[in-house]
């Protein structure tokens, strides 16, 4: 992932690594599901977070930290309910991350942070579906076996 970066001027990897490593599962099943909960959190924290921002800055145009924290308060139930809504519960621990550096820790152009932060989850969430969909564990597990076979008979003399 950070590779891939490499090749995409100003672009920080840190976020897409982050989504590829919680995108990994043991198969391919649970790297759907796993991608998919940090994805969707993503999402949904980010426009959730993105409207708890405007908000707060259409009242207090410098922020205004005491507003903030029911606001924050606020989203998390928000985002609760729209991930129990889709059905997707394992979205509210990636979801409230985001949330949470939106709303206390961004930079003047949350727009761009937010849609960035989302992206870059994004990739990394495919590069680890397609990392787990070309090497799956069965594949994996075979070719280490060999490898293992082929140490044991060149100890064992056979």
């Amino acid at each position: 992932t950070a590779f891939l970066y490499a090749f995409i001027p100003g672009r920080n990897p840190t976020f897409a690594c982050i989504g590829a490593i919680f995108g990994m599962g043991a198969d391919m099943e649970e790297s759907r599901r796993n991608g998919g909960n940090r994805f969707f959190g993503t999402i949904i924290g980010g426009f959730v977070g993105l409207g708890l921002y405007w908000l707060e800055h259409m009242i207090f145009p410098e922020g205004n930290y005491w507003l903030r924290l029911p606001l924050v308060f606020l989203g998390i139930l928000i985002m609760i309910s729209v991930c129990v809504l889709f059905r997707w519960p394992g979205g509210v621990q990636p979801g409230g991350v985001v949330l949470s550096i939106i709303m206390f820790n961004t930079p003047a152009h949350h727009i761009d942070y937010a849609f960035s932060r989302m992206i870059d989850t994004g990739v990394g969430v495919l590069i680890a579906l397609a990392v787990n969909y070309l090497l799956p564990r069965s594949r994996l597990e075979r070719w280490l076996r060999l490898k293992r076979e082929e140490g044991e008979d060149e100890n064992t003399g056979s």
